[in-house]
């Protein structure tokens, strides 16, 4: 059975609640419960952190036993360099992933410290990239 874990960074959390004409109005745990239904055959777990270091110590726990990863590091992919480098340090394939179009907003974010160590970048499909990125690592 793959392994496969899905770490989401700061503000995540507040999935459902948060800018929902940007995110949706659908918890994360909600959804998750969803892929969970969707690919039984896969053991996927979650993670969520608002802090840098945790969500690094987290890269480099599951980075060497997993099949695969799916990192959404929310602002964190703008501005950490550790992050980038915790993906760029591990085995695991990581897919970025992003559920607005960054590209569609501030200029800030149209920047990744991650994406040039990452398998492949998922964004702007909503809460839909999570499964698309699931596609991409099976």
């Amino acid at each position: 059975m793959k392994k496969i874990i899905i770490i989401n960074g700061p503000n995540l959390n507040l999935l459902g609640k948060r800018e929902p004409d940007v995110y949706g109005n659908k918890s994360f745990e909600d959804y998750f419960k969803t892929l969970q239904e969707r690919y039984p055959n896969i053991q996927l777990t979650y993670y969520q952190s608002n802090i840098e270091g945790e969500l690094i110590d987290k890269l480099q726990q599951v980075g060497f036993s997993c099949d695969g990863i799916i990192l959404n590091a929310g602002a964190y992919t703008h501005t950490s360099v550790g992050i980038g480098d915790a993906v760029k340090a591990i085995e695991t394939p990581v897919v970025e992933v992003h559920i607005s179009n960054t590209f569609s907003r501030e200029a800030f974010r149209h920047q990744s410290y991650i994406s040039s160590h990452a398998m492949g970048v998922i964004l702007g499909f909503g809460l839909r990239s999570y499964d698309l990125a699931i596609k991409s690592l099976l």
